[in-house]
């Protein structure tokens, strides 16, 4: 069964999910916006918030698309402003899912993400994961224990 983990991160938080999908036997593509978002935490937030807001899709480099042969995909995504990031709004709008064993693991700052949870419950069979900040809190990755052995 071919595993494959795709991530963006713009602090962080995903590079520790990584890790632990790495140890899993999982292949990695990591998703690379072509513009990233202001690096001032404040405009981060505004504009980070806001084009998720309006479901913006972030042009991406070098991105693979093709996930035929996969079995199980992971997708993991920051949540900014209750909602999806931009660069992962435009891979779930570029590879095919169906058939596919999914899992979305949806790293906040406070954990809950309910608009988001609540879109993909909409459009996906998939199970959800909520993480609160791994890096900060690094014993919530446990929350990822055997999730490839469910769904």
């Amino acid at each position: 069964m071919k595993k494959l983990f795709i991530y963006y991160t713009h602090s962080g938080n995903g590079e520790l999910v990584k890790d632990y999908f790495l140890n899993k036997n999982y292949e990695i593509r990591r998703v690379i916006p072509k513009r990233e978002l202001p690096k001032s935490f404040f405009l981060k937030m505004m504009v980070g918030g806001f084009l998720a807001g309006i479901k913006d899709k972030a042009k991406l480099i070098d991105f693979d698309s093709n996930v035929d042969g996969y079995d199980e995909i992971v997708i993991e995504t920051p949540i900014w402003n209750g909602r999806i990031s931009c660069p992962i709004q435009t891979v779930l709008s570029k590879v095919k899912l169906e058939g596919k064993k999914l899992t979305f693991i949806l790293c906040s700052g406070s954990g809950k993400a309910l608009k988001a949870v609540n879109y993909l419950k909409k459009r996906y069979n998939a199970r959800i994961v909520e993480l609160q900040e791994p890096k900060k809190y690094k014993e919530y990755i446990e929350k990822l224990d055997g999730i490839e052995n469910e769904n």
